[in-house]
């Protein structure tokens, strides 16, 4: 550890405050120039490629907004605190984040990982009445040893490759979800695999014959979940039963779902009125938010705040496609004072388009080979993002030594 020395983590970089330009301000908005905002990053992707939003020059020069560069790294420092990625390219941002900046003595990508060892320590040094906040002083009270310059280049390319392996995998998830949901289209919406045979009336226009207009609840079995009593600390394990919540699928965003952070007891399951469905069943959040879709991995069941669908009719596949395809009229339908819920009776409402049964099994059979593809590449993500997570305190720290990783 000779080679290691301890600095301020300000004496390591630059800190550059953000901006919004006057949202009353039309010509300020729309330009070809990316703004981002915590909702744009923080999902565990070490870059950000796009935004939401964006400025045109006159926003960025009449506000205090700034220009970020390639490789920048943006971290929330507001509600949100310790959101972290780095940018894929030029982009301003708001005030709610910080940008930071490596000087001489540190690699900006070591910088990154750097960064995300000291998250916990901004988030308990944070301040606020209203929203917890970080401050260009709560990153002074930080102190970092790091090694020279070429250990951190080799630590930082370690943990690079397996980031870059990472987000090679989701594009290809990405793409093939593309593909399943044009599939779906191309056969369930413009009926292109049927136009040489006869059509029939319905109420949702001309319908390939044997087709007709009917509900969700004909397609698969309708299932609300429950919470076992939090009271009672017995109801809940870390090996039990899976059990699922909408903010578990928040923070692991993936198509295909085991368990989620807790499962609950035996007991626990028979004091309340879930329900365990098999693998395959998709799972839609009908509340808080509305529109989270997963497939079961194995036998799981969710709580209060899910309408799961498990198939019967047809497969797990067109019922995937199809909630995603309906989750903006499932919204639009939805009711709610505090806030919009799906209910049972209006999943199971739900206008659904009936195909002949050897129509949707042929669909399953032509789909199961890129829903099977998407499982094994998330699950190789998953085993990928624990590596990284494993080496990136021993290694910044110096514990393990970069001679001794073998990937």
């Amino acid at each position: 550890m000779s080679e290691w020395k301890e600095y301020k983590y300000t004496n390591l970089c630059s800190l550059i405050g953000g901006g919004t330009p006057k949202t009353c301000e039309p010509t300020y908005w729309g330009g070809n120039i990316p703004w981002l905002s915590v909702k744009d990053f923080g999902n565990d992707e070490k870059y950000v490629h796009k935004t939401e939003k964006t400025i045109t020059e006159a926003g960025l020069n009449n506000s205090s907004t700034k220009l970020l560069q390639k490789d920048d790294i943006i971290i929330s420092a507001r509600g949100t605190i310790g959101a972290i990625a780095m940018l894929a390219s030029e982009m301003a941002f708001n005030q709610s984040c910080f940008g930071i900046r490596s000087n001489e003595l540190i690699d900006q990508q070591y910088l990154y990982y750097l960064t995300k060892t000291k998250i916990a320590e901004l988030q308990k040094n944070s301040h606020g009445s209203v929203f917890d906040t970080i401050t260009r002083d709560t990153f002074s009270k930080i102190n970092c040893y790091i090694p020279l310059i070429e250990t951190q280049k080799k630590i930082a390319s370690i943990l690079s490759s397996l980031d870059d392996k990472i987000a090679i995998n989701r594009r290809i998830c990405e793409n093939l979800e593309a593909q399943a949901q044009a599939l779906f289209k191309h056969w369930f919406i413009d009926f292109a695999p049927f136009k040489n045979g006869k059509f029939v009336e319905s109420e949702l226009g001309m319908v390939p014959e044997g087709w007709r207009v009917g509900t969700l609840n004909e397609l698969g079995d309708v299932v609300g979940g429950s919470t076992p009593s939090k009271a009672k600390p017995e109801y809940y394990t870390n090996n039990g039963i899976a059990w699922l919540t909408p903010k578990d699928l928040s923070i692991s965003q993936r198509k295909f779902t085991s368990k989620g952070e807790i499962d609950i007891t035996q007991e626990g399951y028979d004091s309340c009125s879930t329900k365990l469905m098999p693998r395959g069943t998709v799972l839609f959040s009908s509340r808080a938010p509305i529109g989270y879709i997963t497939i079961a991995k194995n036998n799981i069941c969710t709580n209060q705040g899910f309408k799961s669908v498990i198939p019967t009719f047809a497969g797990t596949a067109f019922l995937y496609c199809f909630l995603k395809e309906s989750t903006q009229e499932i919204e639009n339908k939805a009711t709610g004072s505090t806030f919009k819920e799906a209910s049972g009776a209006l999943m199971k409402s739900l206008t659904a388009i009936i195909p002949e049964k050897e129509v949707l099994d042929n669909f399953e059979i032509m789909l199961r080979p890129l829903f099977n593809q998407q499982e094994v590449v998330e699950e190789e993500n998953f085993r990928l993002a624990q590596l990284r997570d494993t080496l990136l305190p021993r290694l910044m720290s110096g514990e393990i030594k970069v001679g001794d990783v073998t990937l």
